[in-house]
This record gives structure tokens, sequence and C-alpha cells, in this order.
């Protein structure tokens, strides 16, 4: 006899997922339209292909969008800080956040912190701009913890006490506010001389 198993409807059905009632239903459930299927990467890596706004919200396929950042950019700190100035500035902290997070992941383990509380503190800024408040308060409130370690030293230029001091601000600004307007918003990265 087959050894039988749970085919996902409550019936059983055979290890090879053969119906073993005698019923006509399939066993397996049918495979998905390509449309819900999730996109993938040449590696099989779950990518989504569908188009974004400024603010990283998913668009319906087919729309326009805003321009992705590319994935593993290797940049140095300086052109990292810069590209994600830029984004910030244009109003797209969620594209700033991807910038930053490739830096996070190339750093050495001695700044991971420090790049991974800048992106969260983009991601902050996006979740205030989609008016999330609640995201957007515990991304700041966490990307300024990351920070904080760093503010003696001030590594790459980066203005840790102003961009505490900004967290700080926008944090309180979001108590009873909706959203917030992203470029008008943006902190600036590195102190006035870097």
């Amino acid at each position: 006899m087959a050894e039988e198993a749970d085919d996902g409807t409550g019936g059983p059905c055979s290890a090879d997922g053969t119906d073993t009632t005698g019923g006509d239903r399939p066993a397996a459930a049918p495979e998905q339209p390509t449309a819900l299927r999730r996109d993938r990467d040449e590696a099989g890596r779950a990518r989504s292909a569908r188009p974004r706004d400024g603010l990283g919200r998913p668009l319906p396929y087919g729309s326009p969008g805003v321009a992705r950042q590319p994935e593993g950019v290797s940049r140095t700190p300086a052109q990292s800080l810069a590209e994600a100035q830029r984004l910030l500035d244009d109003g797209m902290p969620f594209h700033a956040h991807e910038v930053l997070e490739d830096a996070w992941k190339a750093a050495p383990e001695a700044e991971r912190e420090l790049w991974r509380g800048l992106a969260q503190l983009a991601v902050g800024l996006t979740h205030a701009a989609r008016g999330n408040t609640v995201g957007g308060k515990a991304l700041l409130d966490r990307g300024a913890s990351a920070l904080a370690p760093y503010a003696e030293a001030a590594p790459h230029g980066i203005d840790i006490a102003g961009l505490l001091t900004w967290s700080r601000e926008l944090t309180g600004r979001l108590a009873g506010s909706g959203a917030v307007p992203a470029a008008e918003t943006a902190p600036r990265l590195r102190t006035a001389d870097a």
C-alpha cells in the first residue's frame, strides 16, 4: 500500500501526490498563472520587477515607474554618500536606502552599524513620506540608535550629530501629522566641510 500524506485539502494522497480517495480532484494545487509567479533573477533569487514610484511603492505592471537602483554596486564611502544624498534631495529616500544598504553589506565589520543606521534613517523617511508615522518613528529611532556610537568619530565626514538631531525633530513632527514631503524633509548626510 502506498504511504499516505495530506494533500493540503484535508484528503489523503500518496507520497507522489496521487489522490488515494478515489475522487477525481487533483492532488496538487494547480500551477500559478505567469502573472502571479514571483519575479526571479538569473540565480533564482526573488526580485520584484514591478515598477515603483519615487517612494518605492509598487505600481501596476506596465506602469511607468522610477528606475530602481542596481543592487550590489561597489562604491567608495564618498560615492555612496553622494549618490544617497542626490536621491534624498530628489525626494527618493527608498532608493537612497538601497544605495546605503549596498554600502552596509560591503562595509568592514567596524562600520556595518554606521551604514545600517543610515539605511534605516532613509527607510524611516520613506515611511514618514508615505504617511506611515508608526513605521517612520520606529525606523528613525533604530537608525539613530545605530548611529549614536559613531558620534565622536564622524567617519567619512558623516554629520552624525546633525543626523541625530534631524531624526529626533522628524520623530517629534510625526506625532500627529500625516505624510511629510520627502525632498523638503531630507537630511544632510555629511558636514558642510566634508
